[in-house]
């Protein structure tokens, strides 16, 4: 064999990096043994993996198409090593979830997981839809949770679970003890939505065509937690995930409002990159998912 697995590390830190140096220290290595480690892979193979501008390293494009090939090789020898040493069944899992998901869902799935394999090292980043699956596809998460649509080439999308969004204010409120809000309701109500490039705002826009240009959103923020303060202090209406409104509404101290002619039902999602290797880990992740 004409290459070695320290040899591919190096390659994927120096990709993930895009400096040899970083690559090195990521690895524990001396940066001469990195750079002599990277070189002979290039010329055991008369290749070049990398574009060198200065001290930076950019992937090639014979770079980009081997990548995702090593990255699961990696994956498998990984998941070996640890049967080996440990016998264990799942190895380390790194999780990304968004704000909805990995606030109220995650997080009892991972204890879950952890309970069945506790030698097991899992990690939960929890951020909007655009950036999860911007990780899923530069390998640095092996799987995403998320609430938005995708669509890209590399990325496969399966479906997990059914949710609803809710329309809320404070029991203050002057649309609080409203039946049902008409057009003009909606249109005059001050807003308090989540970003755009989150999966709830995606949802949130569609259930909403028509009328979005017209809305009167009066702040845009990134966590749910920040929402639900902003309008429990009565500054205008929200939208959020069903799944995250469960106690508010329970104690009353939010007051879900009815929306008829408006479909806020959507779908939760697994998102994984489509060279990805399924090690039982990540397999028996997403059983436990779907058994939530």
């Amino acid at each position: 064999m004409k290459y070695t697995l320290r040899q591919l590390q190096v390659f994927l830190a120096a990709a993930h990096s895009q400096n040899i140096t970083r690559a090195a220290d990521e690895l524990a290595m001396s940066q001469s043994a990195a750079s002599g480690a990277l070189r002979e892979l290039e010329t055991h193979f008369d290749i070049k993996l990398f574009d060198r501008v200065g001290k930076r390293l950019q992937l090639n494009e014979l770079g980009r198409l081997l990548q995702p090939r090593v990255e699961a090789l990696l994956a498998q020898a990984t998941e070996l090593e640890l049967a080996f040493e440990q016998h264990a069944e799942a190895g380390p899992l790194k999780v990304g979830a968004t704000l909805s998901i990995g606030n109220y869902l995650a997080v009892g799935i991972m204890a879950r997981f952890m309970e069945e394999h506790p030698d097991a090292r899992v990690s939960l980043d929890v951020e909007n839809t655009s950036t999860i699956a911007e990780k899923v596809r530069n390998f640095e998460l092996d799987i995403g949770l998320i609430e938005g649509e995708i669509h890209d080439q590399d990325l496969e999308v399966q479906t997990w679970r059914e949710d609803e969004l809710a329309v809320f204010c404070a029991p203050t409120h002057p649309l609080a003890g409203t039946m049902t809000l008409s057009e003009d309701e909606l249109l005059a109500a001050d807003w308090i939505l989540r970003e755009s490039g989150s999966g709830t705002r995606q949802a949130f826009d569609r259930a909403m065509h028509g009328l979005m240009p017209r809305l009167h959103v009066l702040i845009e923020l990134q966590h749910t937690e920040a929402i639900k303060r902003a309008v429990q202090a009565g500054l205008g209406v929200g939208c959020l995930s069903r799944v995250t409104l469960e106690d508010n509404f329970r104690r009353g101290d939010l007051v879900p409002l009815a929306v008829p002619g408006r479909d806020f039902r959507r779908l939760f999602y697994f998102v994984l990159h489509r060279q990805k290797y399924r090690s039982a880990g990540l397999q028996r992740w997403i059983t436990l998912c779907r058994e939530s």
